[in-house]
């Protein structure tokens, strides 16, 4: 794809012996949203990791613009990919605003103080995420969704043109999930960011995605823009699930609508 920044290609990627992604080759078109779909166990999370360079390759590259992401500096790959891993932890004690500085490591310099760009950034950051009135706050006074918002805040205090995001929307009600999303939509369209998440909520993904790769046993089952990918042929064959597929009032886009089946007893009813 000529307009993509970061590539895989023929990527294999395990844990021990046990291969997760294997032979992968996949294109990130640029300053768009793409959506890494699929089941549990698919290698969502494993080829996002590779992505970021965070997990070994067993075979195959990912180039970030052409070069492969493995003989780039740390840091300069740092202050290009800003990763959210899942379940990610801080040292005790520390605060949200401690947190937020964190994403400005890449930008630093070994004798290097702080700066007003380094400033700007952790105030828009908060700003963007809602979390500025939690600032002082320790990270472990704070519910499951206002930890996850400090560490999107961190996040996009990185300022990376790409952000790789694994469950973004988790531990956030509803009305937080939208406005992630809708800020992740707002850095594409105004800043040309490039976003790559792992989401489960398929309509969410339909919604807010330009494009979509749904995963099967760590190969590409389908990719592509949401109406060529959430159809019900491959709701089928990659999670076993009838569904329907309607049109999203709102974006003329598809809606995935799971079609009800009798309950059948593990038991076959004895």
């Amino acid at each position: 794809m000529a307009d993509a920044e970061l590539t895989a290609e023929r990527v294999s990627i395990g844990y021990g012996r046990r291969p997760v992604v294997e032979g992968l080759s996949l294109a990130i078109p640029r300053g768009r949203f793409t959506a890494l779909l699929g089941p549990n166990g698919s290698g969502k999370s494993t080829l996002l990791r590779g992505l970021a360079g965070l997990h070994r390759l067993e075979r195959g590259a990912v180039l970030l613009d052409g070069q492969p992401l493995a003989r780039l500096p740390a840091k300069a790959v740092a202050r290009r990919i800003g990763f959210l891993a899942q379940g990610a932890t801080a040292p005790e004690g520390m605060t949200v605003g401690d947190l937020v500085r964190q994403g400005r490591y890449p930008h630093r310099s070994l004798l290097g103080g702080w700066t007003a760009a380094d400033s700007a950034a952790v105030a828009e950051a908060l700003t963007l995420t809602g979390t500025a009135d939690l600032r002082d706050r320790r990270l472990d006074t704070l519910s499951g969704g206002q930890r996850q918002r400090a560490w999107i805040a961190m996040t996009l205090a990185q300022q990376g043109g790409i952000l790789l995001l694994d469950e973004p929307t988790t531990w956030l009600d509803l009305a937080h999930q939208v406005e992630l999303l809708e800020l992740l939509r707002h850095l594409i369209e105004t800043r040309g960011a490039t976003v790559v998440a792992v989401l489960h909520e398929l309509n969410q993904a339909a919604r807010y995605a330009d494009h979509l790769v749904l995963l099967k046993a760590g190969r590409i089952h389908a990719e592509g823009p949401p109406a060529a990918v959430l159809t019900a042929d491959n709701m089928q064959a990659v999670f076993g699930l009838a569904v329907t597929i309607l049109t999203d009032p709102e974006t003329g886009g598809p809606m995935c609508v799971p079609l009800r089946r009798p309950h059948v007893p593990q038991d076959g009813g004895r």
